[in-house]
């Protein structure tokens, strides 16, 4: 895994391209690529590299260019799980190879079948390739969106990198918040609408789009979407190429010339992870390392809720005992939680969710300490229907984005002059209807067929990008490359079109998965009932994030109060109800840890609000 980052500009080279802004942008990605950075220039063109070393150690050097072919020069963050087959097909048209390297394999790749090479990559990643002779860059990103590629159009230049904070470390690119980039932190935030980067005129490559840029400007086109089709399989061959296909997508990823290990959280879908990857390290004879995150005295305070009926940790264990695997028990400290929020907006370049960043950023650091390469869970409840939006008719019915019914209740916190130019009701819709009319489906499949292939794209579009994000930054802060198998385009195309009866076997979330890796698992784990990313119950966490929001309000200069009302903010400490931010995870408390980041991050990036 790596950064990348580039500059395309041939007019205004000194301004654009100039030393020192081209050293302060590569200085931002070293901690995506603490291994080699490295910088290639032209004429018209600045690419920067910054390389986590998991594949072929020794070279995969970057920017890339071949000898045999000195025309493109190529920047690329990513794995591919099908090298060897792209690499024996390359071979066999006459092309020869130097490395064992993936990125060799995607330039040649890329040679050979330009653009429509996306079309035949299965992995995660996003690279950028310029071409000498005809002075145009082509960039493009996975089907699923793992892997970031952000960009923005300056004066006839355009500037590209893995993450916002690199085109923000450029002189030239002022961070700016209009009226929808409020909107977008006060409303939907979390989450972000696709494409949109918050910060006026920082875009964001989509999922399963590429693009051309040339002194003609930017041409986007989207190769890939989710398609609804017949579905020709019974239930017991689809329960066979569901095995089929996740086994193999974990298989893949398990592929690296540096330690790997696995998330376990004694959940379904971590579960069948480790268990796959145990199985084939004990063919190799090895141990698996696993590793789970719990918090200081969260057994003490766990308290049972319908999102969250039960805590991991015995769960763990069982799976643990079963797998014999390494394992690891990250125990976080509350103050620790707390102090790592604002080290969670330097990876995300974005407030997020509170203490499920914030952990997850710990975590990962601990993890890094053992391994380069870790697989995790998510995207199998997006894929496979498992969260309680898609379950709950009620909720299933409801209109509007099913993890954010709240935005009466954030409208309030809006200062009243904002609140006038924001009109939120509708902002909200319109991001709603756009991810609606995009949903591919066959014209006669039932109303509750067509609301469950709603659902599927309004997750996969929105709440799987979030946590997505989540993964990618604090991870990759942490120099740790994270996986995520259930993220495997194929089993996503393949799971869209089939019935919902299928999915929902026997009335259990997940039910088609859970029967398809029967014999994986023991019984007691194969049919727990869905828990989410644990959460800290401790009281001292809201006590800390309400004693800062306390300093911060006494304080009255803070950048928070240009866009949020004081007396909310006293409302705030004082409510004893657990009303939802965002999803199942962000209460009463994370709600106000979200506010103390975006006040964070108004003066951390020197945020200009425009409205």
């Amino acid at each position: 895994m790596c950064g990348i980052a580039g500059i395309v500009d041939g007019e205004h080279r000194m301004k654009y391209r100039n030393q020192q802004a081209v050293e302060d942008m590569l200085d931002t990605m070293k901690r995506r690529g603490p291994d080699q950075q490295n910088i290639y220039t032209d004429e018209a063109v600045t690419l920067l590299h910054a390389r986590l070393s998991v594949m072929d150690l020794q070279h995969g050097k970057q920017p890339m260019q071949l000898k045999s072919d000195p025309r493109y020069v190529m920047v690329y963050n990513g794995e591919l799980y099908n090298t060897e087959e792209l690499r024996r097909e390359l071979q066999k048209k006459g092309y020869a190879f130097q490395e064992t390297s993936d990125t060799e394999v995607l330039l040649q790749a890329f040679i050979e079948w330009k653009e429509t090479v996306v079309e035949r990559l299965n992995g995660i990643f996003a690279f950028a390739v310029w071409d000498k002779k005809a002075h145009r860059l082509f960039m493009a990103r996975d089907r699923m969106g793992v892997k970031p590629l952000f960009y923005t159009l300056q004066e006839g230049a355009m500037l590209f990198a893995s993450e916002m904070k690199a085109l923000l470390a450029h002189p030239q690119i002022p961070a700016i918040l209009h009226a929808d980039g409020i909107a977008e932190i006060m409303l939907l935030g979390p989450g972000r609408t696709p494409g949109y980067g918050v910060f006026h005129n920082i875009r964001e490559l989509k999922p399963g789009q590429y693009a051309w840029y040339d002194h003609k400007g930017m041409r986007l086109t989207t190769y890939f979407h989710l398609q609804d089709r017949e579905h020709p399989d019974d239930f017991a061959t689809t329960v066979q190429t569901v095995h089929d296909l996740v086994t193999d997508s974990i298989r893949r990823q398990l592929i690296a010339d540096v330690d790997v290990a696995t998330f376990l959280s004694g959940g379904l879908d971590s579960s069948i992870i480790s268990a796959v990857a145990a199985r084939e390290f004990k063919k190799q004879g090895k141990t698996l390392h696993t590793f789970s995150v719990n918090y200081e005295d969260n057994e003490k305070y766990f308290h049972s809720t319908k999102f969250q009926p039960n805590s991991d940790q015995h769960y763990i264990e069982v799976m643990q005992s079963f797998l014999q695997s390494d394992h690891h028990d990250i125990v976080l400290k509350t103050e620790d939680l707390v102090d790592a929020l604002y080290t969670a907006v330097d990876a995300r370049d974005l407030p997020g969710m509170a203490d499920v960043d914030s952990s997850l950023l710990l975590f990962c650091k601990e993890i890094r300490k053992y391994c380069t390469v870790a697989l995790s869970g998510e995207c199998a409840d997006e894929i496979f229907g498992g969260y309680p939006w898609y379950r709950d008719p009620k909720i299933r019915a409801t209109y509007g984005f099913p993890w954010a019914q709240s935005t009466k209740y954030r409208m309030g916190f809006l200062n009243e002059e904002l609140a006038e130019q924001i009109n939120a009701v509708t902002y909200v819709d319109q991001r709603y209807q756009e991810t609606l009319k995009q949903s591919d489906i066959l014209c006669n499949r039932t109303k509750e067929e067509r609301r469950l292939r709603e659902m599927v794209n309004l997750n996969m579009k929105w709440f799987m990008q979030t946590l997505l994000d989540r993964k990618d930054r604090m991870s990759m802060y942490n120099s740790l490359e994270v996986r995520v198998p259930f993220c495997d385009m194929r089993i996503a195309e393949y799971l869209y079109s089939v019935p919902w009866e299928f999915k929902d076997y026997q009335g259990y979330e997940k039910g088609l998965l859970r029967e398809a890796v029967k014999g994986l698992l023991p019984d007691e784990v194969l049919w727990r009932k869905k828990s989410p990313y644990p959460k800290t119950w401790h009281p001292k966490y809201r006590a800390l994030v309400s004693r800062q929001m306390e300093e911060l309000l006494a304080q009255g200069n803070e950048p928070l109060l240009q866009l949020v009302k004081r007396e909310k903010l006293q409302e705030l400490l004082r409510e004893d109800r657990s009303i939802p931010w965002y999803g199942q995870l962000m209460n009463t408390p994370q709600t106000i840890a979200y506010l103390l980041q975006v006040n964070y991050w108004l003066k951390k990036y020197h945020v200009q609000i425009q409205v």
